[in-house]
C-alpha cells in the first residue's frame, strides 16, 4: 500500500478510518498512518465496518481477486457462486444447499473469513455491477437497479448511497468525466433483449491473444466463431463469439483485447435476453479468460525453473481458459480426448447442429445440447467407439437426473471423485473439467500427449510419472506451466508444418 503497487488492486482493501472510506491498494491519495488502517479481503467486510468507497481510485473498478480460484475452502466456493448471481437467483438457503450446509453454519464461517456474511457480499456484488451498469451504459437509472439484481429502486437507493455516498446520477456523471472508466452505450436489441458493451479490466500482464486463440482453434459451428490469431500483424486484432445459456435466456457475446500492457482490458460486447443475465455474464467472462491471475506471481515462480524461463519470458501473463458452461466442458473433454482439435471441432459441431437449441442471437444459430437432449438421443448422433459413446450419454444422464453436478461451487477432490466413479472417465478428463471450470490453477495433464511432447521440447521429461515428479516444484502454478508445454508442442507443430510448406516448394536437383 505504501509503494502503491497496482498489482495488489483487487487482492485487498485497505480501510482508513480516520476518513470513513476504504480504497485499493494503489490510491493516489496521501499514505495514511498504520494506526488507522484495517485491511479486509472483500469490500463488503469494508461496507460492514462502516466504510464508503473511495471515489478518487475507485476500489471495485479492477480485476478481481485470485483468492478464489486459488483457494478450495467453503469461502472461495461460496464467492465463486455468489459472484455467478447465486443469492439473487436462489436466496441464502439455495447457496448455502449448493455448497452442502445449513445456512447458519454458512454465515459463520463466511463472517470469520471474509469479514461478512452472504447477504452483505451479495448486496456488495450488487453494487459493483450497478457501478458498472451506471459508468459503462446509458441505461434508464431504474432499469440498472433492476438489472443489477436489487428488488426495489429504493433499496437500490440507498444501497448506492450507503456504499458510495452519492447518488446514482452523480456516479454515472463522475464516470463521463473520466474516458478510461465509461464504457459504450446501451443500444436496442431485439425484442424483450438488450445489447451493451464493457470493459472489463485484466491483471497484468495479460497474454489475451493467446487464449483467444486457444478458444478460437475450438471454436464449434453455428454457436461460436472467431477472427485473427495471436497477433495484429494482419491488421486485425483477434476476437471470440459465441452463443451461451444464461439463467434467464439465450445471450451471445464477443470478446476483442483493449488497454495496454499496463492496464490490459477486454471490450465485451453482449446481446442479453434480460438484463438481469448481466452480472452472471461478466462473472463467466473473467473465468473464462482467468481475467484475474496474479499473473505476475505465476510468472516469477515458473520462470525459477531454467526450463521454463525462456517461455515465461516470450509470452508473460499466460492464462488458463475457463468455462462459461460447466457441463459443456465435460462433453469437449470426452468426445476431445484421444482425437485431434480439428476433428474433435467437427464432432462437436455435428452435435450441436443435431441436437443444440435452436435460437438466432448475435448470428448464432446453436446454443449447445442440454445434458439431457445427449442423454436422451446421443447414441443417434455420436459417432466413434462404444465404449466412449457409452461414457458420453452415461454422463449426459448423470448431469440430467441430478446424480452428478458440475459447476463453480464444487471442490476439485469431490468434483474429480464423482467423475471418476462413471464408467469410462479417467484422470484426464476429470483434471481437465476442474481445470476449465473451477479454475484449479494445481493441475498437471501428464497423460495429456501433445503435454508430454511439449515437455520433451523444452527438455522436460516425457514419462508421466517423471514429469508430474519434477512438475512438483512448479505448485501451486501446475495448471500454467501446463500452459507452457501445450504452447511448446503447438510450437513445434507450426515448426513442423512450415518446414513441410518449405521442402514442397524448394527447386529439386538441377539435371546434370
Amino acid at each position: 500500500m505504501s509503494a502503491r503497487d497496482s498489482r495488489f488492486d483487487g487482492q485487498f482493501i485497505t480501510g482508513v478510518h480516520s476518513t470513513g472510506i476504504y480504497c485499493r491498494p494503489s490510491c493516489p491519495a496521501v499514505t495514511p498512518k498504520a494506526d488507522n488502517v484495517t485491511f479486509y479481503l472483500t469490500a463488503a467486510a469494508a461496507h460492514e465496518a462502516g466504510l464508503r468507497a473511495c471515489k478518487r481510485c475507485l476500489p471495485d473498478a479492477v480485476p478481481g481477486s485470485p483468492e478464489w480460484n486459488v483457494r478450495d475452502d467453503l469461502a472461495a466456493r461460496a464467492m465463486r457462486l455468489i459472484a455467478d448471481g447465486t443469492v439473487e437467483r436462489e436466496g441464502v438457503p439455495g447457496l448455502a444447499h449448493r455448497l452442502g450446509y445449513t445456512p447458519r453454519h454458512l454465515g459463520r464461517v463466511l463472517t470469520s473469513e471474509l469479514g461478512a456474511g452472504p447477504l452483505a457480499l451479495a448486496r456488495a456484488h450488487r453494487a459493483q455491477t450497478a457501478r458498472l451498469l451506471l459508468a459503462g451504459t446509458d441505461m434508464p437509472i431504474t432499469d440498472v437497479a433492476f438489472a443489477a439484481g436489487f428488488s426495489s429502486v429504493r433499496q437500490f437507493n440507498e444501497t448506492m448511497a450507503d456504499v458510495y455516498h452519492v447518488a446514482p446520477g452523480a456516479i454515472r456523471a463522475s464516470a463521463r468525466r473520466r474516458p478510461g472508466i465509461a464504457h459504450g452505450p446501451l443500444t436496442p436489441g431485439a425484442a424483450n433483449a438488450s445489447s451493451l458493451r464493457l470493459r472489463l479490466p485484466a491483471r497484468a500482464p495479460f497474454d489475451g491473444a493467446r487464449v483467444l486463440a486457444f478458444l478460437g482453434a475450438r471454436a464449434i459451428a453455428g454457436m461460436e466463431a472467431a477472427v485473427g490469431g495471436t497477433s495484429d500483424a494482419d491488421g486485425a486484432l483477434p476476437s471470440y463469439s459465441r452463443a451461451l445459456r444464461l439463467p434467464h435466456g439465450p445471450a451471445a457475446l464477443r470478446l476483442t483485447l483493449s488497454g495496454d500492457a499496463d492496464a490490459p482490458a477486454v471490450e465485451c460486447e453482449a446481446d442479453l435476453s434480460d438484463m438481469a443475465d448481466l452480472a452472471p455474464l461478466v462473472a463467466r467472462v473473467r473465468r473464462l479468460l482467468d481475467l484475474d491471475a496474479d499473473a505476475e506471481a505465476i510468472d516469477t515462480a515458473l520462470a525459477a525453473d531454467p526450463a521454463l524461463a525462456a517461455s515465461v519470458a516470450a509470452t508473460p501473463g499466460i492464462r488458463v481458459p475457463g468455462a462459461v458452461d460447466p457441463e459443456e466442458i465435460l462433453f469437449r473433454a470426452l468426445i476431445g480426448q484421444q482425437i485431434s482439435v480439428p476433428a474433435a471441432r467437427t464432432a462437436l459441431a455435428r452435435l450441436t447442429e443435431a441436437l443444440g437449441e435452436p435460437v438466432s442471437v448475435g448470428g448464432f444459430t446453436r446454443l449447445f445440447p442440454t445434458s439431457t437432449a445427449i442423454a436422451e438421443h446421443g447414441r443417434d448422433v455420436l459417432r466413434g467407439p462404444g465404449k466412449r459413446i457409452d461414457a458420453i450419454v452415461g454422463a449426459a444422464t448423470a448431469l440430467a437426473d441430478g446424480s452428478l453436478v458440475i459447476d463453480v461451487g464444487e471442490s476439485r477432490a469431490e468434483l474429480e471423485e464423482r467423475l471418476l466413479a462413471l464408467p469410462g472417465i479417467g484422470a484426464w478428463t476429470a483434471g481437465y473439467v476442474a481445470l476449465r471450470v473451477l479454475g484449479s490453477p494445481d493441475v498437471l495433464l501428464t497423460g495429456d500427449l501433445a503435454l508430454r511432447q511439449g515437455a520433451a521440447r523444452l527438455g522436460l521429461p516425457d514419462d508421466p510419472k517423471l514429469l508430474a515428479a519434477r512438475g512438483a516444484s512448479w505448485s501451486p502454478w501446475r495448471s500454467y506451466a501446463g500452459m507452457h508445454l501445450w504452447q511448446s508442442a503447438h510450437a513445434a507443430q507450426q515448426e513442423a508444418k512450415a518446414a513441410r510448406a518449405a521442402a514442397r516448394v524448394a527447386p529439386g536437383p538441377r539435371a546434370a
